[in-house]
């Protein structure tokens, strides 16, 4: 299948989905038996917050709910700024790259926070992203210009 300047971009945005998703899975699959250890019958808990369990289930238990949560803040920008760079036919050249660099970056953060959660270590990973995040922001802002978006 031929990638075109626009779709090329979306791939990385695709698998980003995919393993926010895998996240949640993974979220559940350690969640669901420590509550159950705990002793909390969900059908009888109302009203909670996110973080409401920290301190009553063991941290390992919140580590890969702590990043699922993270995957749906940060990467949202991510989405948009890949889908205005498909858009806007500049999902090419070197913004594949780029988006994948992302990608990387958040897959590799997940791991990291979901198993040893070395904050000093995600931290990096984060600030990396970051990066890469703006570089593909001004070169969406750089692709709208040339279109005579503003």
């Amino acid at each position: 299948m031929h990638h075109s300047n626009s779709a090329a971009i979306l791939a990385p945005v695709v698998v980003l989905v995919g393993w926010t998703l895998i996240m949640l899975v993974w979220t559940l699959a350690i969640r669901l038996p420590a509550l159950k250890k705990a002793g909390i019958d969900m059908s009888k808990v109302y009203g909670t917050r996110p973080n409401q369990l920290d301190g009553v289930l063991p941290d390992r238990a919140q580590w890969p709910v702590h990043n699922y949560m993270h995957l749906v803040e940060q990467p949202t920008l991510f989405y948009a700024i890949a889908i205005t760079l498909s858009v806007a036919h500049a999902g090419g050249g070197w913004n594949p790259w780029l988006a994948w660099a992302y990608v990387g970056l958040r897959i590799v953060h997940s791991l990291v926070q979901a198993t040893v959660n070395r904050v000093a270590i995600r931290f990096l990973l984060f600030l990396l992203s970051t990066l890469v995040l703006m570089a593909l922001t001004v070169k969406a802002g750089i692709a709208i210009w040339w279109l005579g978006g503003w």
